[in-house]
């Protein structure tokens, strides 16, 4: 009995020893300058199709959590911004190169700070594994390599360069839609981002159940391009194991406020009628 019990002690620490998970991107055509680029005129792009929230305490306080996290040094080290849409969708995406945008449904969905910043960790997290811009390379392995030459060298929109063979922002744009393994990813990469940054990861997993269970009801388009990749709770908790321990007391306390300022917005605008 007393072996198997040294023998359960040893197992544990060896688990414990194992370290966060080892994440990195994978294969990709395009340069993190590039990725950097892309994201840039992208964001440029969506941010005339969408209402982009003007508040100077909203946008301050989102501003501060993203900062916060996108310091970690998960992240990888991208130029990340932040802004604030007005939209009835539950939903947040992040462009390539780190402009990222986040729907005031969701922040109404959302039930405290550590269930916002998870959500912003994960879309952090798929900028640092650059799986828009993967996903890409991936999907277009013929006519990439030549046109990311030439933008290398051209001052043209390297967005219209993309756009002429179907790379474009839209809402099935490959560079937003991922694959469950990228979810997985992002979920553990987050988890990560999260820890260091003070918030307990298990929340993000939590919120992310919660939408799951909920999704049926319509305006919950989070889903709709990112595929859940199995039981988030768990695969998050365990990855909680590999990580040093540490309190979670980032919490800033005026997540109560910023909702309650995002209430007072009232129902969002119309859309923005389509580019021609």
């Amino acid at each position: 009995m007393r072996h198997r019990v040294l023998l359960l002690a040893a197992t544990a620490v060896l688990w414990c020893a194992q370290g966060p998970t080892k994440l990195k991107p994978g294969f990709n055509l395009f340069s993190k300058e590039q990725d950097v680029r892309l994201g840039r005129e992208a964001a440029a792009e969506i941010a005339r199709q969408v209402h982009v929230i003007q508040h100077r305490e909203l946008d301050g306080y989102l501003d501060g959590l993203g900062r916060r996290l996108a310091a970690q040094p998960q992240a990888g080290g991208f130029p990340y911004s932040f802004l604030l849409v007005h939209d009835k969708t539950v939903n947040a995406f992040a462009l390539p190169g780190g402009p990222t945008f986040v729907h005031t449904a969701l922040v109404l969905s959302a039930d405290n700070e550590a269930e916002l910043t998870g959500v912003m960790a994960h879309e952090i997290a798929h900028v640092a594994l650059r799986h828009g811009t993967n996903q890409a390379s991936k999907a277009n392995l013929i006519a990439l390599p030549a046109l990311l030459a030439a933008a290398a060298v051209g001052g043209d929109s390297l967005l219209g360069q993309l756009t002429q063979i179907g790379i474009g922002v839209g809402a099935n744009s490959v560079l937003l839609r991922y694959s469950r393994n990228a979810e997985r990813d992002a979920d553990l990469l987050g988890a990560q981002i999260m820890a260091g940054a003070g918030y307990d990861p298990v929340a993000m997993a939590r919120f992310f159940q919660k939408l799951e269970g909920e999704g049926k009801r319509g305006g919950w388009q989070f889903f709709s391009d990112h595929p859940k990749p199995g039981n988030r709770v768990k695969a998050v908790e365990r990855e909680i194991g590999n990580l040093p321990r540490r309190a979670y007391d980032a919490d800033t306390r005026q997540f109560p406020q910023m909702k309650n300022l995002v209430r007072q917005l009232g129902d969002p605008p119309p859309p923005k009628p389509a580019r021609k």
